[in-house]
């Protein structure tokens, strides 16, 4: 279970995301209405991570907020927004913030990335990639719509075959059978005309399936 300490300024929005998480594995053990407000108390909740709402504010104030306070140097930080410019991406990822992700991702690609970041990686929306490194972004032509679209499940799943898991982990992650993890990549492998679990992360990631 991924401990997350939530800065939001709305108690509605901090009960939503927290209803949002839960699900997910995701245990809110703290939080507070601004990055001001957060007391000395935050190291003894033994959060992995601080997810930073945003959403209705300038993403450059909170990320000035953050750089004065030196959270960045403490505890792993996620920034959600709305509408954020690829050079404000740029901007959090120098200042030490792990990510900053748009208000609608899905809940179990939030929850994958508060994970990803309380382990010590860096997530970035396949969005964001070409503005945060664009030496490293190839030109490519559009990809076709997918004949299939994956499910919401399919789409966890591949997320968990970009974590490397098998699919032994994958079914005891989910609660379900090996047999029917063993469908679903399958079905995801078929869906995107992937010969291998490696080419289907691949072309997840290009069509901003898979965060990285």
């Amino acid at each position: 279970m991924t401990r997350v300490f939530l800065i939001a300024a709305s108690p509605l929005a901090r009960a939503a995301l927290q209803n949002r998480l839960k699900p997910q594995g995701v245990k809110i053990v703290g939080s507070a209405a601004s990055i001001d407000a957060l007391g000395p108390g935050l190291s003894d909740t033994q959060a992995g991570a601080l997810l930073v709402d945003a959403t209705g504010e300038q993403p450059e104030a909170i990320l000035d907020a953050l750089a004065e306070s030196d959270l960045t140097a403490d505890i792993p930080v996620v920034v959600l927004t709305e509408g954020a410019a690829s050079a404000t991406s740029a901007q959090a990822l120098q200042a030490g913030i792990r990510a900053v992700l748009p208000a609608e991702i899905s809940a179990d690609q939030l929850a994958a990335a508060l994970q990803a970041v309380a382990a010590g990686l860096v997530v970035l929306h396949p969005a964001e990639f070409p503005a945060a490194f664009p030496s490293a972004a190839p030109a490519r032509r559009p990809l076709a719509e997918l004949p299939e679209p994956l499910t919401r499940r399919e789409r966890e799943v591949l997320q968990m075959l970009a974590a490397g898991l098998a699919n032994k982990e994958i079914a005891a992650r989910l609660n379900i059978s090996d047999h029917t993890a063993k469908f679903h990549v399958a079905a995801i492998l078929g869906k995107l005309g992937a010969a291998t679990r490696a080419e289907a992360v691949a072309l997840g990631i290009r069509r901003g399936l898979v965060l990285l």
